[in-house]
């Protein structure tokens, strides 16, 4: 199955609509949201109806209307412009992100960073690769794995959240460096060898977290919960907090990084 040409249309539009003085909404959860979410939505939606036309798709901005489909075992997760704030502050980096849902694991993800014209993709036994886009084409598919850290971690976190429960986790590892970055490209960073780690404290909904765990799973990389276990998706009703949502979590690059 082949995300790409549906991620490129999607950030095509996104880019478009960058390139105007667009508008802003806030959300009834206080975050922005702007046309370039719903229409790249609306593309993606479009798309993989065309593609995989039996299989459910979970989209933030119909989430966030209150429309979830009836989902099984398979279904598709998406989330058309993660980093709203990277996109209202015009600072390129967010992301496109679809990925596709087996049994509560990504097992399939395409992450897209149109205006810093890259593009990450990786699914279960297939690899993880990168590629540059120009001119709406994709280059050559370069595959791209965890690093092996030799002398201190690469911490890397996000640019809009944070904080002193990040750098307390933080404190049991040895960090050479932190590096910050919107959306999911935090995860692609250790997919390709950039970083070692990710802690995220803060609240993110799976549609923010499984394109990007797809990749870096497939790069030899893991998503954990605080007490170990895999991070896991189709979460609904839960006790704790509200559909979909995830608990903290960190990423992690090569196997080596315990703690």
């Amino acid at each position: 199955m082949d995300l790409n040409p549906i991620m490129l249309a999607a950030g095509a539009e996104i880019m478009r609509i960058y390139a105007t003085d667009f508008a802003v909404v806030t959300k009834a959860d206080a975050s922005p949201v702007t046309e370039a979410d719903q229409r790249a939505e609306a593309i993606i939606l479009e798309g993989l109806k065309h593609i995989a036309p039996g299989i459910p798709v979970i989209a933030e901005e119909e989430a966030a209307a209150g429309r979830f489909p009836t989902t099984a075992g398979t279904f598709f997760l998406v989330d058309p412009l993660d980093g709203t704030k990277e996109f209202v502050s015009k600072n390129g980096e967010f992301t496109v992100n679809i990925a596709l849902i087996e049994n509560g694991k990504p097992v399939l993800g395409a992450v897209f960073a149109p205006a810093l014209n890259k593009i990450y993709w990786g699914g279960v036994g297939k690899g993880a690769f990168m590629a540059e886009v120009q001119d709406g084409q994709i280059g050559e598919a370069r595959p791209i794995h965890v690093r092996t850290p030799e002398s201190g971690l690469i911490a890397v976190g996000s640019r809009s959240h944070g904080g002193a429960e990040t750098q307390a986790y933080l404190e049991a590892f040895t960090v050479a460096d932190f590096v910050a970055a919107g959306s999911s490209l935090k995860f692609c960073l250790i997919a390709e060898g950039v970083a070692d780690i990710y802690p995220r404290m803060g609240r993110t909904m799976e549609w923010d977290t499984a394109a990007g765990d797809a990749v870096l799973r497939a790069a030899g990389g893991r998503v954990e919960t605080l007490d170990g276990q895999a991070l896991k998706y189709g979460k609904r009703f839960q006790d704790n907090d509200g559909d979909y949502a995830n608990p903290h979590f960190v990423a992690f690059g090569h196997d080596s990084i315990r703690t």
